[in-house]
């Protein structure tokens, strides 16, 4: 996908302000300075669209970024950090596992988990769940710069083995710095939202033209 134009619209709070144009949108979820907004920026080709931070938990909200006229990227809470109280985590897990069941035009789930250590408790649950909830998840890899490339294949297997994926199933290697992994990546998100292909209702209607015309 070309990018022509890359925007943030809305930090929600609650399903009363998401977007009600219905475009596709891909969720990120991962612990706390996974590489979250490092991943959209580098997606979109923009520096600082979406802003990185050192501080755990500073993304409270779903955080919407709309790119061209064709989706969104929606940047999820972290997960996994010890400064923020057991109620407010509760809260967002609730507010996070609403979203994630309840939203309509959400397409995919990019699980990030760091390449360099094994997936953690949280990173194992937050898999486990959204497979067992029938959301579509992809695992992407992050910081693949930050290890020697021979020890990517390695990495890649405790991954794999970590968080019990079906054989065959693969995480997505992923660095922001190298640009690894993004036509790919872009690959797999395009045929989640269907990208080039035909509207279901617009085709609906042009084929009612054509096979029921109106009366002369």
């Amino acid at each position: 996908m070309k990018v022509n134009h890359a925007e943030f619209i809305i930090s929600a709070v609650g399903p009363s302000q998401y977007p009600e144009d219905a475009l596709p949108e891909i969720a990120l979820a991962g612990r706390s300075n996974v590489g979250k907004s490092s991943l959209i920026n580098c997606l979109i080709s923009r520096k600082n669209l979406a802003r990185t931070s050192s501080q755990p938990g500073k993304t409270q909200t779903l955080n919407y970024y709309k790119v061209n006229q064709d989706l969104y990227f929606v940047d999820l809470p972290g997960y996994g950090y010890a400064k923020v109280s057991k109620t407010k985590r509760e809260q967002w897990g609730k507010f996070i596992e609403s979203y994630l069941l309840n939203r309509e035009p959400l397409r995919l789930v990019m699980q990030l988990v760091d390449l360099r250590h094994p997936p953690s408790k949280d990173d194992q649950a937050m898999y486990e769940w959204l497979r067992h909830m029938d959301v579509p998840v992809l695992v992407v890899a992050t910081k693949a710069d930050k290890i020697p490339k021979s020890k990517w294949p390695k990495h890649l297997k405790i991954v794999r083995e970590t968080l019990g994926m079906d054989k065959g199933v693969q995480p997505l290697m992923f660095s922001s710095e190298l640009g690894l992994g993004k036509d790919e990546l872009w690959g797999i998100l395009e045929q989640a939202i269907a990208y080039g292909e035909p509207d279901p209702q617009t085709e609906e209607v042009l084929t009612s033209a054509v096979t029921d015309p109106q009366p002369s």
